[in-house]
């Protein structure tokens, strides 16, 4: 009897030492998981209780992804993520080689360019292993040209953070990345709504588009000017109002000083300029047509922030009064005039509430907006309808003639008596003359 006492007593500690062994090699779990479509890439994201280990290896024939994360559990209800994404088929469990480990494997639709890599905690989250799928053709760039044969001047617009990166969080819980994708959509439709102006939204949905992918883009759209829009926080609840930015100097010479050094590589940010850059032996010459590019984008970025301070004094409190320099990521761009417009201090709670307002939203967008058309009315890039709807003036001096006046904006005379309504050949000095475009 004691005999078999003993024994029953070692099965049980046996049985209590396994499941404790079995639970102490079950160390991670896998909590949940999140997925992110956007136009060029899906990402995915898994949530875990610590930091990841793991292996991964892709099949064909059908393509798949299979990731092993040792010694862990699932607890995530993979297909709920999943909703109506493209490029994952199906996330479903596998049987793993390895003891302990849980095998996920994601069934995808194509073949992509495949990023794997954990995430340290941050903010509201904790550990991640995150997987981006890349679609390797990428999607055509729309042209702009309108009907009349004249292009339409490009506006890219970026709505701050996405996705993953909710930006800045509220008092009540208002994400950053929701409000500037709202003010992004209104502006956009404005300028999409007036003719010669081309909105370009860099971020259309929730999902996080690389800094860099952000300017790349824009330069692809041939963007004649990028808008990156924020909301403003601060550790405090009281600083509020809204603020233009534009790059630091010395960051805009530091990214023109490595742009420089691979001319041949960037010579299409140039224009006209960028076949003689790459093709001239003559550094002193191509750092001089470069710079005078430079200088010339961020010239033209204070001046339209200029322009949007002017408007947005108009529906809101500023925080700065005049445009701000400091050195950002999304502004590096030396060849597009660049410009990051704080909404306003999500972090403060009032001015959260008036951010997440249908009106003041509106208000915000029509302000950025009227800032876009005065700029442009008053510096139309050649070649785009606006330049060539722009209505020209000139004031006749002493000596000249109608025929004097036509030769110099290259015109007939027949216009210039057309456009101004003239029953003769007759000018005098002060009369102002509508010039008409060059047919």
């Amino acid at each position: 009897m004691r005999l078999a006492s003993f024994a029953n007593k070692l099965v049980t500690v046996l049985m209590l030492w396994l499941c404790l062994a079995s639970v102490a090699n079950a160390s991670n779990s896998i909590d949940s998981v999140r997925v992110w479509p956007a136009p060029e890439n899906t990402r995915i994201v898994f949530d875990l209780s610590q930091k990841a280990d793991f292996k991964y290896f892709s099949l064909q024939s059908p393509q798949r992804l299979v990731i092993d994360f040792k010694n862990s559990k699932n607890n995530a209800a993979l297909m709920s993520a999943i909703k109506a994404d493209r490029r994952v088929k199906k996330i479903r469990t596998s049987t793993a080689k390895e003891k302990g480990a849980t095998r996920l494997v994601l069934e995808l639709a194509d073949d992509y360019r495949i990023s794997v890599f954990p995430l340290a905690p941050a903010g509201q989250y904790g550990d991640r292993l995150v997987i981006d799928l890349y679609d390797k053709k990428s999607q055509p760039i729309a042209t702009h040209d309108n009907s009349q044969g004249k292009r339409d001047i490009v506006i890219a617009i970026v709505a701050g953070h996405g996705g993953e990166d909710p930006g800045s969080i509220g008092p009540t819980g208002t994400y950053e990345k929701r409000v500037t994708l709202k003010i992004a959509q209104k502006l956009a439709k404005l300028i999409d709504n007036k003719a010669g102006l081309k909105a370009v939204m860099i971020r259309s949905g929730d999902y996080y588009v690389d800094l860099n992918r952000k300017t790349e883009l824009a330069r692809k759209s041939k963007a004649d000017l990028l808008i990156s829009i924020h909301a403003d926080a601060f550790t405090s609840p009281k600083p509020n109002g809204a603020s233009v930015l534009v790059q630091a100097t010395r960051r805009a010479d530091s990214e023109f000083t490595r742009w420089i050094q691979n001319r041949e590589k960037n010579s299409e940010l140039l224009g006209g300029a960028g076949e003689t850059i790459r093709k001239t032996k003559d550094d002193n010459l191509a750092i001089a047509l470069a710079d005078m590019k430079k200088e010339y984008t961020m010239a033209s970025s204070y001046d339209f922030a200029e322009h949007v301070v002017k408007q947005l004094k108009k529906v809101t409190k500023l925080h700065k009064k005049r445009p701000e320099r400091l050195s950002l990521a999304v502004l590096k761009s030396s060849d597009i005039p660049s410009v990051l417009i704080e909404t306003g201090f999500i972090s403060n709670p009032q001015e959260e509430k008036r951010l997440n307002n249908a009106r003041h939203q509106d208000k915000l967008a029509k302000a950025i907006y009227t800032a876009v058309d005065d700029y442009f009315s008053g510096n139309p890039p050649d070649g785009t309808l606006i330049a060539a709807m722009r209505v020209r003036e000139h004031k006749i001096s002493r000596g000249e003639s109608l025929s004097v006046v036509a030769q110099r904006y290259k015109v007939s005379v027949r216009q210039l008596k057309s456009a101004n309504n003239l029953k003769s050949n007759v000018v005098r000095i002060g009369q102002t003359l509508k010039i008409p475009q060059a047919d």
